[in-house]
């Protein structure tokens, strides 16, 4: 019988996590974590990690793994998911992949092209040329060394920015030279499934969830790792805006309801990147069980 991997994506707030739990307990598999950020420990409230009992519930991969100061990408992610998955295969013929990190997910199901390991040196120098500079001006490096790569990121995206600048200073070429695009074989059947809800529906769930947040102590949550601002593990939705609260950029009303803008702002990212793949099937949360349930059927039957 052909393995199977099983993925579970889609904007965030829509319900992923209590899908994949469901599914992964009917299958009796094992659920891998594509949340980029809840890899880190520390921040469960902020990236909506699951919780102790859904942990319980179903055995879950690369939750908590790496401290907010070690560094991790999208490739190490695919690296570290393949060498995982043929022990899991040997427990079973399925593996769920729950999250909503575009290239967390398309690292697993396509690949990341071949990119230079960045030197100390060169991260160093990127990060200080940041420090005493500005974003601004890695920003024009960057549309020296790479305009078409340039053209295509949000400038103010810092992570990006940087990342951009240190690969065409480390490989010297430019960036999106090495950029392929070209999907790798993989020796298992993929699925891919994205919830989806009525646009009103998801973004009034976005907001409960940013209050809900607020209640379980999020502003706590970022007051003790508020000396760790600089770090790109903190650079997300829910603690950029605490951490204006701290700084007195910000009130506190207004925080929350930037909190809840940005996250729709960035579901809607979601939206759109995934709708860019042909191989997903859209289904709301109460369809997705029934149809991954007749997909493998199907899978089985070929």
């Amino acid at each position: 019988m052909e393995k199977t991997l099983i993925v579970i994506t889609g904007p965030t707030g829509v319900g992923k996590t209590a899908t994949a739990i469901e599914l992964a307990q009917r299958l009796h598999c094992d659920i891998i974590n594509a949340d980029s950020r809840q890899i880190y420990r520390g921040i469960p409230i902020c990236t909506a990690a699951p919780t102790p009992e859904e942990l319980a519930a179903a055995r879950h991969h690369f939750v908590a793994i790496k401290d907010l100061e070690e560094s991790y990408s999208a490739a190490q992610f695919e690296s570290d998911v393949l060498a995982l998955l043929p022990s899991l295969w040997q427990q079973g013929d399925y593996v769920i992949m729950c999250g909503g990190s575009m290239l967390y997910v398309d690292a697993v199901c396509r690949g990341i092209d071949q990119l230079p390991d960045i030197s100390p040196e060169v991260r160093m120098s990127v990060k200080t040329k940041l420090q005493q500079e500005g974003l601004e001006s890695l920003v024009q490096e960057l549309e020296q060394l790479d305009p078409q790569y340039a053209a295509t990121i949000d400038h103010k995206n810092t992570s990006r920015v940087c990342h951009g600048v240190e690969i065409c200073r480390q490989a010297g070429v430019p960036y999106s030279t090495l950029r392929t695009g070209t999907a790798k074989q993989r020796d298992f059947n993929i699925i891919k499934l994205a919830l989806n809800i009525e646009r009103d529906q998801l973004f009034s769930r976005i907001n409960a969830r940013v209050d809900r947040m607020i209640e379980a102590g999020l502003e706590q949550e970022a007051r003790a790792v508020y000396h760790l601002r600089h770090l790109n593990s903190l650079n997300t939705v829910g603690m950029k805006e605490m951490f204006a609260i701290f700084d007195g950029t910000m009130d506190r009303t207004t925080a929350i309801q930037r909190m809840k803008k940005n996250t729709r702002v960035y579901a809607k990212k979601q939206l759109t990147w995934y709708r860019r793949d042909p191989s997903i099937t859209w289904v709301t949360p109460d369809q997705a069980i029934p149809t991954a349930l007749c997909k493998i059927g199907t899978v089985l039957l070929m």
